[in-house]
């Protein structure tokens, strides 16, 4: 759960200090919404047992209810239910809010509310099925197609939430479109500090999310933990020496982005993986997240904080890079990749994982993206947006200045500066045009 007001941290120290508030609540309410969901239908339609052939699970839990228990303690190996249900409602509240990043400054918040609760229940709850249901032990249940039927490898979900919310974050910053002055004004992140922060957060959290996964303390659970730690190391690393090469200086801003680089590409593979393999990973997806940051100027889509450079494409290297660095010496789970002697089947397997996922996303996300555009609107009036989204959305502000004083003058200096984000901050390298 940490990794979500981790995730609210990082997106709100690069946005405009008018929209920090917004981009806050953005990710917040995921937690609200999903979790309610979560209850009611989407904890059963991505765990409970296959309604069509490994695309989607049936309605057995409803209401979280109708769940098997051990009261004797009999079995040393049962996880209770209820506590799987609640780890991987924590997958399920900060994928949509990863999306939140590709649109800062600009969407009304009740419209993304209802983008979030549409987008869980008909993206990320069958997408879930088909990458986390492994239950395909007897003949009347076939589990996820992609974990159980095409073989794909995919610990902590590369594709689920990465890719599925890269992809779901370009459909989305394509349909509501530009910010008002962009690329002209790209925008200057308000607070670096809160970036680094959020990004720590998320470092440590991601540990539960990777080592979490083995569901046991555990060999599987050690080399995750490992993997984990050992990859984002490696891709910040690579990040900032792609800033020195391209911009002449490594900056914090991409310390942080870097690190989070890392933890996206080897979440699929960390327990796939040797540490040496977890260092490769974490380096190649580092250094080409940042190549792949001016992509958006390119190509003239507008996603403000770099979800399709950092997740989508973190998401796509991590996932293939299995089939090159994929071993079974570590667990037995995993397959042979291209370097230890596997060939290509495995590569092969997981690209069809990773661009089906990215497709259904892009799709379905632009589909829901139009509808709610031409009924309740998505985005906020060009005043509101230059105003401030904070004021306009939520009657409040970040940031309140009007209590200083300077040689018994007030505060206007600082106000202004607020309102204009004029305040010194240092630009994503590689945001210019």
């Amino acid at each position: 759960m940490l990794m979500t007001p981790g995730l609210a941290f990082f997106y709100g120290g690069m946005v405009r200090s008018r929209s920090v508030l917004n981009m806050l609540m953005m990710n917040f309410m995921c937690l609200a919404i999903v979790g309610v969901l979560w209850c009611l239908y989407g904890f059963s339609l991505a765990f409970g047992n296959d309604s069509f052939g490994g695309l989607i699970g049936n309605f057995q839990y409803l209401g979280l209810g109708n769940f098997p228990t051990d009261p004797t303690g009999a079995d040393p190996d049962y996880i209770p239910l209820y506590a799987f249900a609640m780890f991987q409602l924590m997958f399920a509240v900060i994928t949509p809010a990863l999306i939140s990043g590709a649109i800062p400054d600009r969407v009304k918040f009740w419209s993304w509310s209802v983008f979030v609760a549409l987008w869980a229940t008909i993206v990320y709850f069958p997408v879930a099925h088909w990458v986390f249901d492994f239950d395909g032990g007897n003949s009347a249940e076939t589990g996820g197609w992609i974990a159980n039927q095409l073989g794909a490898l995919d610990f902590a979900g590369g594709t689920a939430v990465h890719i599925n919310a890269g992809a779901a974050g370009l459909a989305l910053a394509l349909v509501i479109g530009k910010r008002r002055g962009w690329p002209r004004d790209p925008g200057r992140p308000h607070s670096i500090p809160f970036v680094l922060l959020g990004a720590s957060l998320l470092w440590f959290g991601w540990f539960g999310f990777n080592a979490g996964s083995a569901l046991g303390a555990n060999d599987v659970a050690g080399i995750a933990f490992t993997n984990t730690m050992l990859a984002t190391c490696a891709a910040t690393i690579g990040w900032l020496i792609v800033e020195q090469a391209r911009d002449g200086k490594p900056t914090t801003l991409g310390a942080a982005s870097g690190a989070v680089a890392g933890l996206v590409a080897i979440t699929p593979a960390c327990a796939y993986v040797n540490p040496v393999g977890a260092l490769a990973v974490g380096v190649i997806a580092g250094a080409v997240c940042a190549l792949c940051v001016s992509i958006k100027f390119r190509l003239g889509f507008d996603d403000s904080l770099d979800v399709v450079a950092v997740h989508l494409v973190g998401g796509l290297v991590g996932t293939l890079l299995i089939g090159f660095f994929g071993t079974t010496s570590l667990n037995s789970s995993s397959a042979d990749g291209l370097f230890y002697g596997g060939g290509f089947s495995q590569l092969g397997i997981q690209a069809i994982a990773a661009f089906s996922v990215m497709i259904y996303s892009f799709v379905v996300t632009a589909i829901l993206a139009l509808i709610i555009k031409a009924t309740m609107g998505f985005r906020v009036t060009d005043e509101d947006e230059s105003s401030g989204i904070d004021e306009s959305q939520h009657a409040e502000s970040g940031y309140d200045y009007s209590g200083l004083r300077i040689g018994g003058a007030s505060s206007s200096v600082f106000e202004s500066s607020a309102a204009g984000d004029r305040v010194a901050a240092t630009p994503r390298e590689g945001s210019a045009p």
